[in-house]
């Protein structure tokens, strides 16, 4: 019996989202880690996978989950928002474009030149705060080790919200990646940013396998600007003042 399929078209306001899209699963399968949602047909204008069907969320498949996700991120990348390997061209998160510069100089020069700068506008009010936060992050103030698998550069799944989880009677199987190498701290704040379930037991999991460095969880929303400010550049309202307030609590941490 074939299995039931789920198919995606690829759409005009964001080419080569599918081709990333198939790149990123095809890079996050070749770790062996996370159970990552299989692809039974692609073209570039199209990507079919496995239909997967939901069940209740429990603390096993948590514990589970977080032990993997360690060992995917200790797969490693070439660089800090490296691309997929055998991909060339450009990324996407949601319907925002992502740079995939491959940078090998400090975490902070690249997350705040490609993860933040690109998506303000700097006519938001008190703009002034994310410019501050950027200038922290190039002075280096802010960067901090990897967890302890994790030589340099993790193997990120980059969108790693509750959305893009599923819970399956297999275990929880990850969908939509926006794959990039980038620091593993970046996952874990993804899956606290809008509530995952067990995120305690998945934690856990992922520590008993490779621990985070020191502070890590006063890092969780200098983590999350990265997706708070896509959220601000592609929906406004609210999303404006938190990423403003979550850099304001940054800067006032490191005084």
């Amino acid at each position: 019996m074939e299995p039931e399929a789920f198919t995606k078209i690829e759409n005009s306001s964001t080419p080569g989202h599918i081709a990333y899209e198939v790149a990123g699963l095809t890079w996050l399968t070749a770790a062996h880690a996370c159970r990552i949602v299989r692809v039974l047909h692609a073209t570039p204008m199209s990507l079919t996978e496995e239909r997967l069907n939901e069940v209740r969320p429990t603390l096993a498949a948590a514990r589970e989950f977080g032990a993997s996700l360690a060992r995917l991120h200790a797969a490693g990348a070439g660089g800090w928002g490296c691309p997929p390997e055998g991909y060339h061209g450009s990324g996407w998160i949601g319907k925002a474009p992502l740079s995939l510069p491959d940078e090998t100089g400090s975490w902070g020069r690249f997350y705040a030149a490609h993860r933040i700068e690109p998506y303000v506008d700097w006519h938001w009010h008190k703009a002034h705060v994310l410019r501050d936060l950027c200038e922290a992050l190039r002075s280096g103030v802010l960067d901090h080790p990897q967890p302890t698998l994790v030589r340099k550069y993790a193997r990120i799944h980059g969108d790693l919200w509750a959305g893009n989880l599923m819970w399956t009677s297999a275990g929880v199987v990850l969908i939509d990646p926006a794959a990039q190498g980038g620091h593993a701290e970046d996952d874990i704040a993804a899956l606290a940013l809008f509530g995952t379930p067990h995120l305690d037991q998945i934690i856990a999991g992922y520590q008993e396998v490779s621990s985070f460095s020191p502070g890590w969880q006063d890092r969780i929303g200098l983590h999350q600007m990265h997706l708070l400010v896509v959220h601000a550049h592609l929906f406004g309202g609210g999303y404006i003042g938190q990423s403003v307030e979550v850099a304001a609590q940054i800067l006032r941490r490191i005084g």
